[in-house]
């Protein structure tokens, strides 16, 4: 279960959540009570986030500028963000869902398999080895992004492009570290840094007796 608590279907509810929890789930369906949405995750990340309106909003806002056919930037090389950075940050919601995108704007599966080990990936053009590279640099190097990554995105995209890419792949490592934190779809999973053996034994006196 979520760490912080779903917001069922009620006539109180924000126009956003309703509109939202209409068009996911259904006009007469509580989200809370009958979870499940058609790709297959428990859309439970719609269901806390409806729990501070604005917020929710902010978040649909969101989707609606990447989506919107004013964007500069070639969905695919927005997509290879997106699953890259869900990777990147193991977010399973993140990626996955992304990996689905990627087939919707129109990535070959050989492209989208190779999205994890792109390093040694032969598939990728040298711009969309860029993105994955300054994906990563976004989201594990904290915006350190070498100088030879860089110029290659220059090469190829205006400064419009540049930002949307930058902002939009920032937008979801957000969202992957918060589905991550509050424990919502397919990242509700228990901490797996935990000691494991014997409790009685330490690991110094395993070496000495083995």
């Amino acid at each position: 279960m979520p760490r912080l608590d779903q917001v069922p279907r009620s006539e109180d509810n924000a126009p956003v959540v309703r509109f939202m929890y209409d068009l996911l789930f259904g006009k007469d369906r509580d989200p809370v009570a009958e979870p499940g949405t058609n790709t297959g995750t428990p859309g439970d990340w719609w269901t806390v986030f409806a729990g501070c309106p604005p917020v929710l909003q902010h978040c649909v806002d969101g989707f609606a500028l990447y989506q919107s056919p004013d964007r500069k930037l070639d969905p695919q090389l927005r997509e290879l963000g997106q699953t890259r950075v869900g990777w990147d940050r193991a977010s399973l919601f993140v990626y996955s869902q992304h990996v689905k995108s990627c087939r919707a704007v129109g990535i070959p599966e050989d492209k989208i398999e190779a999205i994890a080990h792109w390093q040694v990936a032969d598939c990728f053009s040298p711009l969309e080895r860029a993105v994955l590279a300054y994906t990563d640099a976004l989201a594990l190097d904290g915006g350190r992004v070498a100088d030879g990554v860089f110029a290659v995105l220059r090469d190829h995209l205006s400064d419009e492009e540049i930002l949307e890419l930058t902002y939009i792949t920032c937008l979801y490592d957000m969202h992957a570290k918060m589905s991550i934190a509050l424990r919502t779809e397919m990242d509700d999973v228990p901490e797996r840094m935990v000691e494991t053996g014997d409790k009685e034994r330490n690991a110094l006196e395993v070496l000495d007796r083995d």
